[in-house]
């Protein structure tokens, strides 16, 4: 069992009162979390969910934001596409591949050092596998920080990059060979998770 299924609850996050007093010690993720999600959400731009303390549910331990996306692989070169629809059988192959965005992820900086990032990456795979989920995702997908450390830790939890090489990203983005890549495009195939638990 993990910290999270043994001591917290789940809470869809729908006032600043629910996520009041929550860090996780970056600049760009607190201010999300504190003030940008509400209007993500009045939008319906994305989710916002937490995880708090059962024995005090004034603790916030984490929180996340998920988004509905999708892998366009017709826009891809041929060896990225082919490393993405790789385990798809040829007559199920599509343009557009229905997706999670991971749009943030934060973890209070009392609880880093306890696995949680990983614990509710684990959580969001496979609540997107229950029966009763309303609709079809085959893919997890991140815009991760383009830091040794962030990579790392999706790549950890079997996430992998979809292109190989920044540049290769950056032609595909059209950017200019000294323009810093801010983050990578990472995925994971959802059909790991369903095959190991389901």
């Amino acid at each position: 069992m993990s910290f999270l299924e043994d001591k917290c609850s789940l809470f869809p996050v729908v006032t600043p009162k629910e996520i009041e007093g929550f860090t996780c010690g970056d600049h760009d993720l607190d201010e999300f979390f504190t003030n940008d999600c509400f209007a993500y959400s009045k939008e319906l731009l994305g989710k916002t969910y937490c995880f708090k303390m059962d024995e005090n549910p004034k603790v916030v331990v984490c929180a996340f934001t998920l988004a509905n996306a999708g892998v366009r692989v017709s826009d891809l070169p041929n060896a990225r596409k082919k490393k993405i629809e790789t385990n798809i059988p040829h007559v199920k192959a599509l343009k557009d591949y229905p997706a999670v965005l991971v749009a943030r992820l934060g973890v209070s900086k009392d609880f880093h050092s306890l696995h949680i990032g990983s614990d509710v990456l684990s959580y969001i795979k496979l609540w997107f596998l229950e029966p009763y989920n309303k609709t079809g995702c085959r893919f997890m997908v991140v815009d991760a920080y383009n830091e040794p450390a962030t990579i790392a830790f999706y790549e950890k939890n079997d996430f992998k990059t979809v292109f190989s090489t920044e540049q290769q990203e950056k032609d595909y983005r059209h950017l200019e060979s000294d323009v810093s890549l801010n983050t990578r495009l990472m995925y994971y195939d959802l059909m790991r998770t369903a095959e190991e638990y389901m």
